[in-house]
């Protein structure tokens, strides 16, 4: 684990971000960054690249009426991939507009994202998030090499409180982060109408045909579907969720 450091992004953002090698440096990594163990925990997971501008407008009020409302009422933190794209763009983008302080903290893969004023590490790489407050760079540089990576930063910063994974849309790399946070005991959210993985996971929890990956992951207790047109039952049921015992 290396020093946390500052990113400054353009308009005078500024975020603080720590490289960790290991899983068992996270509890000290985020001690580092000023990060209080046992709070509420939100996994934001999903799509990324291939939602397009009518997706992200059609999803937008979920975030600014569902998701971040919750968070900033219950004192949570949320983490997500924390680059400036899709899902995550949207919760940065809601969380700045509503004038929130809790923290967003985004966990990616080293070699596969741009830090301002870097130079990218691959053809593809993202840039960050400048609405996050907080990265955790860990190694990889492949799509989905974070997904172990974030379910662990999750649990390692709920400690004994509850923690949930929201999905809204996705490609296939969700299969692998929402089996990650299934295998943590962490309950699961997917948003049906969102697109793609969410719509086939709601599926399978409703009992209709999906993809045999999204029926494989359906666990009773730990995944339901929620509307993504009802921001007032995501809010409600995550509610719930992150107020129960941990």
């Amino acid at each position: 684990m290396t020093t946390p450091f500052p990113l400054r992004f353009a308009g005078g953002r500024t975020a603080m971000a720590v490289h960790v090698d290991q899983p068992g440096e996270l509890p000290a990594a985020l001690t580092s960054l000023g990060l209080q163990a046992s709070q509420p925990v939100v996994v934001l997971v999903g799509g990324a690249g291939g939602l397009d501008p009518a997706d992200l407008d059609r999803l937008r009020p979920l975030f600014e009426s569902g998701l971040v409302p919750v968070i900033k009422h219950l004192r949570a933190a949320a983490i997500d991939g924390g680059t400036c794209s899709g899902v995550m763009r949207l919760l940065g983008e809601a969380r700045s507009s509503a004038r929130s302080d809790f923290p967003l903290i985004g966990v990616a893969a080293a070699g596969t994202v741009t830090l301002p004023g870097g130079q990218p590490p691959r053809d593809d790489a993202a840039p960050l998030d400048p609405d996050h407050t907080h990265f955790v760079l860990v190694p990889g540089d492949e799509w989905g090499a974070e997904a172990h990576w974030i379910a662990q930063v999750a649990t390692d910063l709920a400690g004994i409180r509850p923690s949930a994974t929201v999905l809204v849309n996705g490609g296939e790399i969700a299969y692998s982060d929402v089996e990650r946070s299934l295998d943590a005991g962490r309950p699961v959210l997917t948003v049906a109408g969102s697109g793609r993985t969410a719509d086939q996971l709601a599926a399978a929890v409703h009992g209709r045909p999906a993809d045999e990956r999204a029926v494989a992951l359906v666990k009773p207790g730990l995944v339901q579907a929620v509307p993504a047109d009802d921001q007032g039952r995501l809010a409600s049921v995550l509610s719930a969720i992150l107020t129960g015992p941990g």
